[in-house]
């Protein structure tokens, strides 16, 4: 006769008993790490679809233009949502032990940091307008209005968040980060720079050939002054942002003024 053995209760293995893996790192790194994943894919969607069912009724037709009370507050969630990127290589190099420093983001030398900002902001900007006018003139790059909407009270509010947003995000990914990984990679400096350089560019081709031509050379400089300057990218930042700002307060200064407007 055959026996039939009765399942041991150490057999279970309901989910609710299935074992919690380890965790890789300390419980900050592991929620710095939650917060900007989510950020990166469903997060700001979820914060997106709050809003926008506070906006208006569930039930009947909603205007297709959103409810303008609450601009501001998607311009403020844009720029949180914004830097995840930025955010998420702060978080890998500190995981990986190297520290912000590694890509250039110390606090140790903020006044030289912002006088070498503000040389490098002269310097493009004064350059940067002359190209940027001529290449429009010429029919080789659009104008591209550098402001958000005009005519509310947050509008150089949200401007200058746009620009601390653009400055972090693009200066530590694009010139911290891959500068430094590409040379890791055992890339000698000048394709390190030049790829760097290129991406740069390239992500400005909505501007027109001009855009794209006047970023790459700004990023050569960049990617130059970067090494030369022991590898610091705040400068570049504290640069960035105030080119971005200063193109959009002279948008609104002087708009009338400028072809097409």
């Amino acid at each position: 006769m055959r026996t039939v053995t009765p399942m041991q209760p150490d057999m279970d293995v309901s989910p609710s008993q299935t074992p919690v893996p380890s965790a890789p790192a300390d419980r900050r790194t592991l929620v710095e790490e939650v917060l900007i994943v989510l950020s990166l894919s469903v997060l700001a969607r979820a914060a997106y679809a709050i809003l926008s069912v506070l906006e208006a009724p569930i039930a009947g037709v909603v205007v297709a233009a959103a409810d303008q009370s609450n601009a501001f507050t998607r311009q403020i969630l844009g720029f949180v949502f914004g830097l995840a990127p930025a955010l998420l290589v702060f978080h890998l190099v500190r995981r990986s032990g190297e520290g912000l420093p590694a890509i250039g983001i110390e606090a140790d030398q903020p006044n030289r940091d912002l006088i070498r900002g503000v040389l490098v902001f002269i310097v493009v900007g004064i350059a940067g307008i002359g190209v940027y006018l001529l290449a429009v003139e010429l029919g080789v790059n659009r104008f591209v209005v550098p402001t958000p909407p005009l005519g509310h009270w947050w509008t150089i509010p949200a401007l200058v968040m746009n620009a601390v947003e653009a400055g972090l995000v693009e200066e530590v990914i694009v010139l911290g980060y891959l500068v430094t990984r590409l040379q890791q990679l055992s890339w000698p400096a000048v394709p390190a720079v030049g790829t760097s350089a290129l991406l740069r560019g390239s992500y400005h081709l909505y501007q027109g050939w001009g855009g794209f031509l006047g970023n790459v050379a700004m990023g050569a400089l960049f990617g130059y002054l970067f090494l030369r300057w022991g590898r610091r990218t705040w400068p570049f930042v504290v640069a960035h942002v105030l080119l971005d700002v200063g193109a959009g307060v002279g948008f609104i200064l002087f708009r009338d003024r400028l072809p097409g407007f």
